[in-house]
């Protein structure tokens, strides 16, 4: 499974421009990208608890994502404790609050 690369200005899904929330989007969107982001909310975890906690993941596609959000800036693998979410990271998962707080009550509509 080959590595998308995260930059600025590179065309992504549905957008040509490259724009950073079309980078975003794209980056989020990805399959088990949102998933391992909240497992890794808490605390930082080895490899093997992160593929436990994702329930199903395979190793290959665990190992693309991680490499996807480390150059991202939102995970960070730490010597002797795993995978952590950055500052950067963190920062995202706060700012989606929000969102699911507005998808609750949209859900309601439905």
């Amino acid at each position: 499974m080959a590595i998308k690369a995260i930059k600025p200005g590179k065309a992504v899904r549905g957008s040509t421009t490259g724009r950073p929330v079309m980078l975003m989007l794209d980056l989020l969107g990805r399959r088990w990208v949102l998933r391992i982001l909240w497992e890794l909310r808490g605390e930082a975890l080895n490899f093997r608890a992160l593929q436990s906690a994702c329930g199903g993941l395979s190793p290959s596609v665990l190992n693309t994502r991680l490499a996807e959000l480390r150059e991202a800036h939102l995970v960070e693998q730490r010597p002797d404790e795993g995978y952590a979410l950055t500052a950067s990271g963190r920062e995202l998962l706060n700012h989606m609050t929000p969102l699911t707080i507005w998808a609750e009550s949209w859900a309601k509509t439905l």
